[in-house]
């Protein structure tokens, strides 16, 4: 049964929603997906706080002219379209780059970051960066081994003593 005019303007409102919220929006096309790999994609996402959302053509071309993207050309594409939405960056092209490894029938078609447009390869290197909470440890672990290194040689004078103090205890 069609959509009436409102559902799909409140579908559009929405899209527009969480792209407006989002840091990145990829968008990727599919055909004969089974329900359970789409489920289980949707779980994914969702646990990590992304959306994934399947849009109609028309609608998508809506919100496209909406966002002046000029970039994806929607006619020429083939399958049913979705939008992933992310509040992170990265996150929502580690998960669609993980998931779409062994399937031939989901295919990443670009994406933006940061309102400039990406296409499937540049979203594919995108997930191959780590996130920001391994950068954020990383950095830490790096400002964190110097000052680690320069208690140790400070502690090893004192422990050198201690056991010249326990050598010289010993002998008595």
């Amino acid at each position: 049964m069609p959509k009436t005019k409102a559902q799909k303007q409140k579908v559009l409102d929405t899209v527009n929603q969480k792209i407006g919220q989002s840091k990145s929006i990829i968008f990727s096309t599919f055909e004969k997906l089974p329900v359970n790999d789409d489920f289980a994609l949707r779980q994914e996402l969702k646990k990590e706080g992304a959306n994934h959302e399947v849009v109609k053509k028309t609608l998508l071309n809506k919100i496209l002219a909406d966002k002046n993207i000029t970039d994806l050309k929607i006619e020429d594409l083939r399958g049913n379209i979705t939008v992933t939405t992310s509040p992170d960056e990265i996150v929502g092209a580690k998960i669609l780059a993980k998931f779409i490894k062994n399937k031939e029938n989901f295919k990443i078609i670009g994406g933006m970051l940061e309102n400039k447009w990406l296409n499937a390869e540049n979203i594919i290197a995108l997930s191959r960066l780590p996130s920001k909470d391994e950068l954020i440890a990383k950095t830490i672990g790096t400002i964190k081994a110097p000052l680690g290194g320069l208690v140790n040689v400070l502690a090893g004078n004192l422990r050198n003593l201690v056991n010249v103090l326990n050598a010289l205890k010993d002998k008595k």
